[in-house]
């Protein structure tokens, strides 16, 4: 299958795998892209900017097609040394660049220069076209069903994702609630030119985390995601535990009260105990609706291969019967 993401990023299939705080790491990102999606290390997994040198190098040991480096750009008091993390992109040969967050600006002169493909994660048309503006190269089109940051215009993809079509020149990808061909099809009838998974490469062989958060992914239905930190427009999607429970608790008692500070316990740093450690209860992660559509643990070759034999099935049968 072949559309303008495909060949922008000279993949084989037009699936990507999203950045995923400590589940982006190299066997995850190098299986993805063996199977003809492209794989992507998650930059700030990596706690210095050399960490991230090895780790590239690493999945280059395993595969020998193309990755990238998601970049996300967090609100923070302190932030991480990017002008550093930029340089190991480049010097480790990435060619393709997934950012997040706040605007990448600051860094696009030096990607570009470098000839590296961007991709920005938008939630809103708005965003998508300053995206399109200071010069990234494609979109992923974030709908209000992912997993992790949704925004807070809470517009699913059945409207965006045709919104974006409408007002946007360059490429865009569908992201949130992508799970299968389908999903897939689905994106391609509503003007995107591939989609991006993050939930359903997490119940994956390959995917680097504790066998507790696949089978978590696997028992969960549509129903089993909550929204926190709404009251602090920093909205997040994660899969129910008692960590959000006692999140959300304190958001209805404390009101416009809620600090940061008072949900540094469920937030915090809780990610090696979960993904790592096996912690189901140790904070507060992540994890799409999607969830509601995984029923299995594939290989990235067995999800990506059955992806695409659905929806050419679909394309080529049920559309083809239809036509008469």
């Amino acid at each position: 299958m072949k559309t303008a993401i495909t060949k922008m990023f000279d993949i084989k299939y037009p699936i990507i795998q999203g950045g995923m705080h400590y589940v982006g790491f190299a066997e995850l990102a190098a299986a993805v892209s063996n199977a003809g999606g492209l794989g992507i290390i998650t930059g700030l997994t990596q706690k210095t900017a050399a960490e991230l040198g090895n780790e590239i190098a690493r999945c280059k040991d395993m595969t020998d097609k193309p990755i990238g480096v998601n970049l996300t750009f967090l609100p923070t008091l302190s932030p991480p040394d990017y002008p550093a993390y930029v340089k190991e992109i480049i010097k480790g040969g990435i060619k393709v660049v997934e950012t997040a967050g706040r605007n990448p600006s600051q860094v696009m002169p030096h990607l570009k220069d470098a000839g590296i493909k961007v991709i920005h994660k938008c939630t809103s048309v708005r965003h998508a076209l300053k995206a399109q503006e200071i010069g990234c190269d494609a979109v992923s089109v974030d709908g209000f069903e992912c997993g992790g940051h949704p925004g807070e215009d809470d517009i699913p993809n059945m409207i965006l994702l045709p919104r974006a079509a409408d007002e946007l020149e360059i490429p865009f990808v569908s992201s949130g609630g992508q799970v299968d061909g389908r999903s897939l099809v689905a994106s391609l009838a509503m003007g995107a030119e591939g989609m991006n998974m993050g939930t359903r490469f997490i119940a994956t062989q390959e995917a680097p985390v504790h066998i507790n958060v696949k089978n978590a992914i696997v028992a969960a239905s549509e129903l089993d995601t909550r929204l926190v930190m709404r009251p602090l427009r920093n909205t997040e999607r994660v899969l129910a535990n008692a960590s959000s429970d006692r999140l959300l608790d304190k958001e209805k008692t404390l009101g416009a009260d809620l600090k940061f500070e008072d949900i540094v316990e469920e937030v915090a740093g809780v990610y090696p105990k979960i993904m790592i450690d096996g912690e189901m209860d140790a904070g507060v992660w992540s994890c799409g609706m999607a969830a509601g559509l995984i029923n299995d643990i594939p290989t990235c070759k067995e999800l990506i291969d059955r992806i695409m034999r659905e929806a050419e099935d679909i394309i080529k049968q049920r559309f083809d019967s239809m036509a008469g």
